[in-house]
């Protein structure tokens, strides 16, 4: 096991500006997420009082959640309680290959082996120095760490790219179904943007007064459960696995991952309407209230997630609707006097919705539509291109597929 450092003495102080603070759970998927919580620059000595964090170094946490793995950039950060730095000697360890080596499953079965705990899995410094490392020569762990980074600048790309589609979707439905810019545009001569030219001449140019105050004329108001149907998850563990095939249990977890890595799992007998597929809209109704695109995989649907879909309404449309409501949705559940807060299905009526009329829905969908695919697709990518990272290290490491067929698998996906 490479040297473990603790650099952590008294406890700072939180600011909502300073030096990132890296916590357990801002550190996913090999990465280090955007940090939410900072502390004072004037505690910063005393807190690393063993030493600053360098570029290269790899850190773990080591409890809630056990071995995920980052390493660090080289910008100033301070270390939260359960993250640990991992740094080995350089002449025989390449920085990279240790994160990458760290999220092997090998080493992450052995760290859950020596970890204790039950519902909460946590390990010891004095457990986790007794972690095996394998190490090839120094020359391949840098060709190892290099190939595989091919993979993960990928992946980050995608991941900028879906973020900024995520953003301008958003824009674009707020601008058009909230604040009516286009129609606001038009009411005063000047040309509305932000709208495809087959929409311009289908956009009206005046108000009328409805229940949710002016709307633009022609348009309709109803309610969320009027324009797509939430289909409730089954209690699956009715539907145990059997001799036949079987699919991934999605529950909120799973949804809030992104994947069912993990997952228990179901007949894949249930009814038809109940599976997940890459593309559809889950929203979760109780505990965590979220909304997401599913593209983890066929899964089968559990109680607490609704399924959402329409026969008659674009998919971006009720999505967009869904999160529109969701800050709402998510002070209902906030206030329940219950262990784990929740909607009933008559606040998916209470919540109201702006329908345009069907011509002009379509040629908005002009511009949604392609925003929604291309995200999809890209997470869908993602999915592939993390699989083929993870396949490909223990064969590395076994010499069961060498650097250069790796190059090649590598290059179809890149």
């Amino acid at each position: 096991m490479a040297a473990l450092i603790d650099y952590r003495g008294k406890s700072p102080t939180k600011t909502t500006s300073g030096i990132p603070l890296v916590t357990a759970k801002v550190i996913k998927d090999g990465r280090i997420l955007a940090p939410d919580e900072f502390i004072d620059p004037a505690d910063y000595d005393s807190w690393m009082r063993r030493g600053i964090p360098q570029a290269g170094d790899v850190v773990m946490t080591t409890e809630a959640p056990l071995g995920e793995i980052a390493e660090l950039n080289g910008e100033k950060v301070a270390l939260a309680q359960r993250v640990i730095t991992l740094r080995g000697d350089r002449n025989l360890l390449a920085p990279k290959f240790l994160k990458y080596l760290m999220l092997s499953d090998g080493v992450q079965e052995q760290l859950r082996a020596r970890a204790t705990g039950t519902t909460v899995l946590g390990i010891r410094q004095s457990e986790l120095r007794k972690v095996a490392l394998r190490l090839p020569p120094l020359n391949e762990q840098r060709s190892i760490a290099s190939l595989l980074g091919v993979l993960d600048d990928k992946l980050e790309l995608n991941r900028r790219m879906n973020r900024t589609l995520e953003a301008l979707a958003s824009a674009l439905f707020k601008s058009w179904f909230v604040d009516f810019d286009p129609v606001q545009a038009k009411r005063v001569g000047r040309s509305p943007v932000g709208v495809p030219d087959a929409a311009l001449p289908l956009l009206p140019k005046h108000f009328e007064d409805s229940e949710l105050g002016p709307i633009p004329q022609g348009w309709t108001t109803c309610p969320l459960d009027s324009i797509a149907e939430f289909l409730n998850g089954l209690a699956l563990q009715n539907f145990p696995p059997d001799d036949g095939p079987d699919l991934p249990v999605i529950k909120i977890a799973q949804l809030r991952a992104g994947t069912s890595a993990g997952a228990e799992r179901a007949s894949a007998g249930i009814p038809a309407e109940y599976v997940i597929h890459d593309g559809d809209v889950i929203f979760s109704w109780s505990g965590s209230l979220l909304v997401d695109v599913w593209c983890g995989g066929p899964g089968a649907l559990n109680q607490h997630l609704f399924k959402v879909t329409s026969q008659q309404y674009p998919k971006w449309f009720y999505l967009h609707w869904v999160k529109e409501h969701l800050l709402e949705f998510q002070a209902i559940a906030a206030d329940k006097a219950t262990t784990m807060g929740h909607i009933r299905r008559h606040h998916l009526t209470d919540a109201r919705v702006v329908v345009p009329k069907g011509p002009l829905l379509s040629a908005l969908s002009q511009v949604q539509e392609p925003l929604l695919a291309k995200l999809v697709a890209n997470r869908v990518e993602n999915r592939t291109l993390e699989t083929l990272r993870d396949t490909l290290l223990p064969a590395l490491l076994s010499g069961e597929v060498t650097i250069k067929q790796a190059d090649k698998a590598i290059s179809k996906v890149v």
